[in-house]
């Protein structure tokens, strides 16, 4: 099974995207505590402040429809609405390589395998 990333760019009012962030950590979590999630991350981008990005992972398609259908997914949504949302993008890619930046030498390689 193929790995899912997710990348989203979410804009919110800049007067409240600090407090977002502050108080999403139980939305955070409650991901983080969900089979199959290896990553689920918030942070500000810090060119521009309306903007948190997100990065998340997970094991599986089935793992990240779980995640869909439960209340974690639902209260963040909620909490994103209520945080003054102005607009938001995200793509998913499915996974078919993955290997270190860096090789044996300690220099990053753009190439797989």
């Amino acid at each position: 099974m193929a790995k899912i990333v997710i990348s989203a760019q979410i804009d919110l009012d800049p007067a409240k995207r600090d407090e977002a962030l502050r108080t999403a950590q139980p939305w955070i979590d409650g991901a983080l505590s969900q089979p199959g999630c290896i990553h689920y991350d918030w942070s500000a981008d810090l060119n521009n402040p309306a903007r948190v990005n997100v990065f998340e992972e997970w094991e599986s398609e089935d793992s990240l429809a779980a995640h869909f259908a439960g209340p974690q997914y639902a209260g963040m949504l909620g909490h994103i609405g209520q945080s003054g949302l102005i607009g938001a993008v995200s793509r998913k890619y499915r996974v078919d390589a993955e290997n270190p930046v860096y090789g044996d030498n300690g220099k990053p390689t753009e190439k797989f395998g």
